[in-house]
């Protein structure tokens, strides 16, 4: 008997952002069954402080209108990799798009999966400092506007439940937690 894993799978549909596969997958028990699985490429998000040297630094987030929350989200600039774009490439230029800003310094703070139960996104999640202004090239379906916010007042926010975002919450957490400071 073979470990767990793939044992064949079926695409069901592509389409420009995710695609959808049906896996016939061998459990660690050595039963077999099916299951629906979102495939993605991939993303990076990018923690932007404006003052990394102050006590309480800017962070700067962005309320971006989300049509699957019906409304608007506080987030990180964030986006989906392109075909053989590295993470660190895609953050900085995630960064550049959204919010116009480039960061003399990216380090990464983690990788992590979004919801393994049904996709195989992950988000590979940095942290930027020495930023400098410059001008976005948003996609004409990003509506946002940007929120620089003292970390101090972020993180009550994601106490609060003002910050749903899990990528954001996390990052920020992560970052306060074991980076900033």
């Amino acid at each position: 008997m073979t470990g767990p894993g793939k044992v064949s799978s079926t695409r069901a549909y592509n389409g420009r952002v995710i695609s959808l596969d049906v896996d016939e997958v061998r459990f660690p028990d050595g039963s077999v069954g099916s299951l629906e699985m979102i495939r993605h490429p991939g993303a990076s998000a990018v923690v932007p402080l404006l003052d990394a040297d102050a006590d309480d630094p800017h962070v700067l987030l962005i309320r971006q209108y989300r049509y699957a929350a019906d409304g608007y989200l506080y987030e990180i600039p964030a986006g989906r990799l392109d075909p053989g774009e590295t993470p660190l490439d895609c953050a900085r230029r995630e960064l550049a798009e959204e919010t116009g800003y480039r960061a003399a310094r990216v380090e990464h703070l983690f990788t992590m999966f979004t919801t393994p139960g049904f996709t195989d996104e992950k988000i590979h999640l940095y942290l930027a400092t020495g930023l400098t202004p410059g001008e976005t090239d948003r996609d004409v379906d990003e509506f946002m506007e940007l929120v620089p916010t003292r970390l101090s007042r972020a993180l009550s926010m994601v106490e609060q439940g003002e910050i749903q975002d899990a990528k954001t919450a996390l990052a920020l957490l992560y970052a306060a937690g074991f980076r900033i400071g």
